[in-house]
């Protein structure tokens, strides 16, 4: 292949994996919650086989599918975007990331408060937009910091771009990322500005600070095999900007699917990888079920034009990176599934994978396809949707 297009759905989970009760989401099943909202429509990828992945059994099936199809189960353990985007990559993880609910420990935030110079509210699991409601005038009044974390690996930051300007919050994350390493070596650190007047408004400017993947990635094998690694959304943050030629930031799922279009009008060799965050940032833990439907359906609307710009040596390859059903009403957290592995393309034959052990099966199938070399314990099945050995 000379382009592969790698499309995560973020969150966008098939239902709940055989170890789902360890992590507390027996039950979870993010599409099929989406499927009972009346928005839902995605007539397009249900005509292309989206019904015929194993386990979706609430949408009609396709005698003739287009795409090539499997259910992915992930290998790591986690259910958070940083685990789930390196297992995509080719890194399984055999650890958990660290968690905090009861807050971060004395030595995480004495350093902290003493090189920023700020003291530290909250500091507990919280959600981002109620944390603000709560805080939000007290951090005004003192000019501390809202520190807070979810059931994920994160370090969140939250500060009124009035009192705290966007760089310098940037720079306060950045401080916090070269503290919080070792056994606190948390996904992410994730800046989140505010604005505007009490209950506050957060802002686009959230910007996200990464732990750097700890071995060699799908996108580092792009690289280092000399072609092209265009990183759309949130790829570059994941990774913590390592492993791509080229990248762009996005304003939502709109802006990221207009990019990736017009990424398929230009001349490129390699890998394009791209996030889109709004089903899980805006709806999926919103518990958002009409919202996330109305997304689907926007990404379903736009899929066929994008198919009309792929040459005959490109594919895609749509999936995502664990699940966070918006009808899940025990947690507002991200949610143990299994993945859709849908894969289109001139030269991709619609075959049925079933059930796969491993979303690293991904970046193994991408580095096959894309003819470079990769350390992975995935397994390609290259060959299996291309027909070829």
């Amino acid at each position: 292949m000379k382009r592969v297009f790698l499309i995560v759905l973020d969150s966008c989970g098939i239902g709940y994996e055989p170890d789902a009760a360890e992590f507390g989401d027996v039950g979870a099943d993010t599409l099929r919650t989406c499927a009972a909202s009346p928005e839902f429509r995605m007539d397009n990828l249900i005509a292309m086989g989206l019904g015929n992945l194993d386990g979706v059994d609430y949408l009609p099936t396709c005698s003739a599918p287009r795409a090539a199809l499997a259910r992915l189960q992930e290998r790591s353990r986690g259910k958070d975007t940083t685990i789930g985007h390196w297992e995509i990559a080719g890194i399984v993880s055999s650890e958990p990331l660290p968690t905090y609910p009861e807050g971060f420990p004395e030595e995480v935030l004495q350093p902290f408060r003493a090189q920023t110079g700020r003291g530290v509210l909250c500091n507990r699991p919280y959600s981002g937009t109620q944390v603000i409601r709560d805080y939000g005038k007290e951090h005004l009044e003192t000019g501390d910091l809202i520190v807070y974390t979810s059931a994920d690996s994160v370090f969140q930051i939250a500060a009124h771009e009035a009192i705290v300007p966007p760089e310098q919050l940037y720079e306060y994350c950045r401080i916090a990322r070269k503290i919080l390493t070792g056994r606190h070596g948390v996904g992410r650190v994730i800046a989140r500005p505010f604005e505007g007047e009490w209950p506050f408004s957060r802002t686009t400017r959230r910007h996200d600070f990464s732990l750097e993947p700890p071995g060699q990635t799908l996108l580092d094998a792009v690289v280092d095999a000399g072609k092209d690694m265009i990183a759309v959304g949130k790829i570059h943050d994941i990774f913590a900007g390592r492993g791509m030629t080229e990248f762009t930031y996005t304003a939502g799922n709109t802006d990221g699917l207009a990019k990736t279009l017009a990424y398929a009008d230009k001349a490129f060799t390699g890998l394009c990888f791209v996030n889109l965050v709004d089903y899980d940032m805006l709806y999926g833990h919103r518990r958002d079920a009409d919202g996330y439907a109305r997304a689907l359906h926007e990404f379903d609307a736009w899929l066929p034009g994008f198919l009309e710009k792929l040459g005959e040596d490109d594919c895609v390859i749509i999936t995502a990176d664990h699940g966070c059903d918006p009808g899940y009403l025990k947690h507002t957290d991200h949610t143990r599934e299994y993945i859709p592995m849908i894969a289109l393309g001139p030269r991709i034959r619609p075959v049925n994978l079933g059930t796969r052990l491993g979303f690293c099966d991904i970046a193994a199938t991408c580095a096959e396809l894309l003819g470079v070399a990769l350390d992975t314990p995935g397994r390609s099945f290259a060959g299996d949707i291309t027909g070829k050995d």
